[in-house]
């Protein structure tokens, strides 16, 4: 090979390595650097802090109307007239259905004719009653004779008498064809249409309903009962100075605004259910609760005065067991198993697992992972924090 040749070989290999080692020390460089560290994991956290809270006990109740009354005819006919709306407010004395009256003028006249009759048959026994004690006197009659006349003188009174009480029954009758309400309420549906045949005592036209107050009703376990036996310090009654505090929500989670009172408790417990039949009474003055609807009481069940409490979604679930996410000092999350109380509220004690002082995370666990660093965002407090959460779901 010439000597040009072997020169210009040599400066080729020369460059190549040259480049070779400059590529592996910015490649050594960029290792020496290392991995970027991941960015923080936003989070809102609340501290745990033990407060006073009340545990409530919820029951599934039904409205009742204080005064339901089925409207039956007392007399059959033909329904001739309604006078109110379905669903109308009436109030106590107003007419609320006419039957055909006409066989019942007829029968009152009817009635009437025939006591017109008996008091003249009596007037005439009554004089030939007095002639015979006259002769009766002078001996001028015998006494069977005598007899006879006041026999038949008894027989026209009672007549007379049987006749006043058909008249009176006719009248009766008569009335009863125009129905009028008992009671301030409101009329249900009508059962029967215009021309539609009514049978005495049988066939129900209306169902009316008072409803300015109502009645709640439920049922409470025996177990129920002697908690409620032990905080009053006596057996609950209406009578009780200071009986426990009822609310009543409504189907759509609303609260209803008035305060329930404790009107009857069933003397004796439901042998089938083991439960006992509790009545409150409460003011329905807009009218907003309806007979045969479904509410729900809230009764406080106990009192605790240390009681960790979190907003539900912070609560985590795994396969029946739970778990939160904590801040540890460092600024890293962990998880923490719990165990969980009663739900209070919009929040949920935990009985295990944490400790005043601890930070729990409530919003942004699904971006968390064991030993992830986070920037936090305190909260209110916990019951606070489940308070409007609840309210911003509304």
């Amino acid at each position: 090979m010439p000597d040009s040749k072997r020169v210009a070989a040599g400066s080729k290999v020369m460059r190549l390595a040259l480049s070779v080692g400059a590529a592996t020390l910015m490649l050594t460089a960029c290792g020496n650097k290392g991995p970027a560290a991941p960015p923080r994991v936003d989070v809102s956290t609340v501290a745990v802090t033990p407060q006073a809270a009340t545990v409530f006990a919820d029951y599934v109740a039904q409205t009742e109307a204080v005064n339901t009354v089925e409207i039956r005819p007392r007399v059959g006919g033909v329904l001739e007239k309604q006078v109110p709306i379905e669903g109308e407010r009436v109030k106590v004395g107003a007419l609320l259905f006419v039957i055909d009256q006409q066989p019942y003028i007829a029968a009152l006249a009817q009635a009437k004719a025939a006591l017109a009759q008996s008091e003249a048959a009596l007037v005439q026994s009554q004089r030939d009653l007095g002639r015979a004690k006259s002769l009766s006197e002078i001996d001028a009659v015998s006494q069977q004779e005598l007899d006879a006349a006041v026999a038949k003188n008894d027989a026209n009174l009672a007549s007379v008498n049987a006749g006043r009480a058909l008249v009176r029954t006719a009248q009766l009758n008569l009335g009863y064809t125009t129905i009028t309400s008992p009671i301030n309420g409101v009329m249900g549906r009508a059962q029967l249409r215009l021309g539609g045949l009514v049978t005495a005592n049988s066939t129900v036209l209306t169902t009316l309903y008072q409803t300015d107050r109502m009645y709640v009703n439920f049922s409470i376990s025996e177990q129920r009962l002697l908690t409620l036996q032990r905080q009053l310090g006596r057996a609950p009654n209406q009578d009780s100075p200071t009986p426990p505090p009822f609310r009543i929500f409504l189907a759509d989670g609303s609260e209803y605004p008035q305060r329930p009172r404790l009107s009857f408790i069933d003397p004796a417990v439901d042998q089938r259910t083991g439960t006992l039949a509790i009545r409150l009474e409460v003011d329905n003055p807009e009218h907003l609760l309806h007979a045969g609807q479904f509410a729900r009481v809230q009764v406080p069940a106990a009192q605790l005065a240390d009681a960790i409490v979190l907003p539900q979604r912070t609560i985590q679930e795994l396969q029946g067991k739970y778990y939160v996410w904590i801040v540890d000092a460092e600024g890293k999350a962990q998880q923490r198993d719990v165990q969980m109380g009663p739900r209070i509220g919009n929040g949920w004690q935990v009985q295990q697992g944490l400790k005043a002082g601890d930070v729990v995370v409530v919003d942004g666990v699904q971006h968390l992972k064991p030993g992830a660093a986070v920037r936090a965002t305190p909260l209110v407090n916990a019951l606070e924090a489940a308070d409007k959460a609840a309210a911003g779901r509304t």
